[in-house]
């Protein structure tokens, strides 16, 4: 496990398309969720300790946000050959178990984790009405380890402007987690991880 923080890609930035199959198959792509106030694109996967930790506390905010009108998807693109906990089919068992509302994808090229400019699990992304990143940041202060509880409080602020109409503040923390398991030779040129 590396410890690696998200790239922090610039605020103001398009969301990147995708058409990604979910836990059933279906295709799910960036247009799908043209009708949304905003999209949050969350990098996961099964096996990380930190998305671990969190899991509960994604599952809630999907159920909670996804009612008042934000679109949500977590994307896993952990390459499964060296990490099979990561594959397509344990995707569908985890989501149930854990009770995912949003779709869960599989990034199986990794071409949309470099798209987005992803280096860990979990890493946040939160697009406006028009998809332009207006949130790039820490679910909260919680860590494995650490002694302070998961409530989502600092994305939960920046969903919270974002449906106000309320400008988010640019200073953000960035996300921490495991880095991303790029395939033998894949890792994009920003992520500095081992």
């Amino acid at each position: 496990m590396v410890l690696t923080a998200s790239t922090m890609l610039a605020l103001g930035a398009s969301a990147p398309p995708f058409a990604l199959p979910d836990t059933s198959g279906a295709i799910v792509r960036l247009e799908d969720f043209r009708e949304a106030a905003g999209l949050l694109v969350v990098f996961m996967c099964n096996h990380c300790p930190y998305v671990k930790h969190v899991q509960a506390e994604l599952a809630a905010l999907g159920r909670e946000y996804m009612a008042k009108g934000i679109a949500m998807v977590g994307i896993n693109s952990n390459d499964a050959t060296s990490h099979p906990d990561d594959s397509f089919d344990r995707m569908g068992e985890e989501a149930r178990r854990v009770g995912y509302p949003f779709p869960y994808l599989y990034d199986a090229t990794q071409v949309v984790a470099k798209a987005y400019h992803a280096a860990c699990t979990p890493d946040f992304f939160l697009f406006d009405r028009d998809r332009h990143l207006v949130y790039r940041g820490q679910l909260d202060d919680a860590r494995p380890g650490k002694p302070v509880p998961v409530t989502g409080r600092d994305l939960r602020r920046a969903l919270d402007a974002l449906l106000a109409g309320q400008p988010i503040p640019e200073a953000q923390q960035p996300s921490m987690g495991c880095n991303i398991k790029w395939k033998p030779g894949n890792a994009p040129g920003y992520f500095s991880g081992g």
